[in-house]
């Protein structure tokens, strides 16, 4: 592993980042939830050195308990399997958003251990004493030697079970070094850490004697990197950076996706499910405007966002996230609606029946790619631990399978004409009206801003 020290930001451009020379064919973009599902099994099934998880979470539901099982299976038939699950130390220990108190997912992490035995641990890490203030967002899954890669968690929506699915990009990366890269971050920073705690066990340590444990690890992980040891890239290959980025000052990732817009000279891509962008950002994506570069950004109507409830459905304050973002989302268009009629700006907003969306990334002219979990938004920006990678393409092998990726996920958007196409605030649920008002004159929807 190398480290990051000093300077808020690197000195060098992308261009001069460490990468995995990797051959072009063996980065595949998967179409949908449902081939993730049935890769991520496959996977798990073929398994015959390692399967290493990295997700906010695991869910206690059918979905969830299906990856249990495989991969209790697979370790019961190839016992030397090296299996480890990391997902988010308090997010695994409480019940959903809006329902009653619960034991969490840990419940059925140590009903599984209990019933099967060993062998399958699943860690819990802590990068904040409160999950408000910042979990643990990592993804990933290392199995053998390559690398599927989503902003996905599991569960039943996002692995398409029960007729509902949550959009996400799905990639496939067949490549040791890399895959070696990402799981030495798992297990020589993240499971020997004194802050990272068995979860599938009925004893758990309680968060308060973690605290002292919990700041070491912070600092650690803000001074952490995946470790790449550089090599040209050949005839028919492409070059991929392990990305990682935790905290506002020497966060690798966020210094690459502002380095992302700024080269952006003809088009720039991103992806972002709930649009509430980081201000430094936001001026970015401007002054590409202003120097005329196409703009695209694809995001979810409010109506598919994760938090939306109708409005027939019993009323919580998380409710009104959605009808927040949208009035951000409003702000942003009333701005630009010159872009917007110049052709320049173009907001599509995804919807497609009951189903929701939680896409990531960035595409930047026909050379760069970023694959992330960040949802680039200021929480993520400041307080999650991401990861994402970066994908150097010169010789453009991989732009058709981006652009397939796209047409794809466009096919299911409406173009913004105007900020009049939104629905004004003043016909949203009277108890969302009352809310974000009250936010709004007390300014706490700043504050809010910033942690959701």
């Amino acid at each position: 592993m190398w480290r990051l020290r000093g300077r808020s930001r690197p000195l060098t451009g992308l261009e001069s980042l460490a990468r995995f020379p990797v051959q072009a064919e063996l980065v595949r973009t998967l179409s949908g939830p449902d081939e993730f599902r049935e890769t991520l099994f496959a996977r798990i099934a073929g398994a015959a050195k390692r399967v290493l998880i990295a997700a906010l979470y695991l869910q206690d539901d059918d979905a969830g308990r299906e990856v249990l099982s495989a991969l209790y299976a697979a370790k019961a038939a190839r016992p030397g399997l090296q299996i480890a699950v990391f997902v988010d130390w308090h997010r695994a220990q409480r019940g959903l958003i809006g329902k009653g108190a619960s034991a969490g997912n840990a419940a059925l992490y140590a009903d599984m251990a209990q019933r099967f035995g060993p062998g399958v641990p699943i860690y819990g890490v802590p990068v904040q004493t409160r999950e408000l203030m910042g979990v643990m967002h990592l993804k990933g899954f290392v199995i053998d030697d390559a690398v599927l890669y989503s902003g996905a968690s599991l569960n039943d929506v996002y692995l398409h079970r029960h007729q509902r699915y949550r959009l996400d990009r799905y990639h496939l990366v067949e490549n040791r070094p890399l895959a070696d890269s990402l799981a030495a971050l798992m297990s020589q920073v993240l499971r020997p850490n004194p802050a990272v705690g068995f979860l599938d066990s009925a004893v758990r340590a309680k968060t308060g004697a973690l605290r002292g444990a919990i700041g070491r690890l912070r600092r650690t992980l803000a001074s952490s990197a995946y470790g790449v040891t550089s090599e040209p890239i050949g005839n028919g290959e492409v070059g991929i950076t392990p990305l990682l980025g935790f905290g506002a000052r020497r966060n690798q990732l966020n210094t690459v996706i502002l380095q992302l817009i700024q080269r952006a000279e003809r088009r720039l891509v991103l992806y972002t499910p709930y649009f509430n962008l980081p201000g430094p950002v936001r001026l970015a994506i401007e002054e590409r405007l202003k120097r005329r570069c196409h703009v695209t950004i694809v995001l979810g109507d409010k109506t598919a966002n994760d938090f939306y409830m109708p409005p027939e459905e019993p009323f919580t304050a998380i409710c009104a996230l959605p009808y927040l973002y949208e009035s951000n989302l409003r702000r942003f268009c009333k701005a630009h609606q010159k872009a917007i009629d110049q052709g320049l700006l173009d907001l599509h907003l995804w919807r497609h029946d009951n189903h929701s969306f939680h896409l990531k990334g960035l595409l930047v002219d026909d050379d760069y790619a970023l694959i992330t979990g960040s949802n680039i938004n200021p929480r993520a920006w400041r307080l999650d631990l991401e990861n994402g990678l970066l994908i150097h393409d010169p010789q453009s092998r991989l732009i058709e399978q981006h652009w397939v990726e796209l047409e794809r996920i466009l096919a299911h958007t409406r173009r913004l004409e105007h900020h009049q196409a939104l629905e004004a605030a003043d016909t949203y649920p009277l108890p969302v009206q009352r809310l974000l008002k009250r936010l709004a004159r007390t300014r706490a929807d700043r504050l809010v801003n910033q942690v959701l």
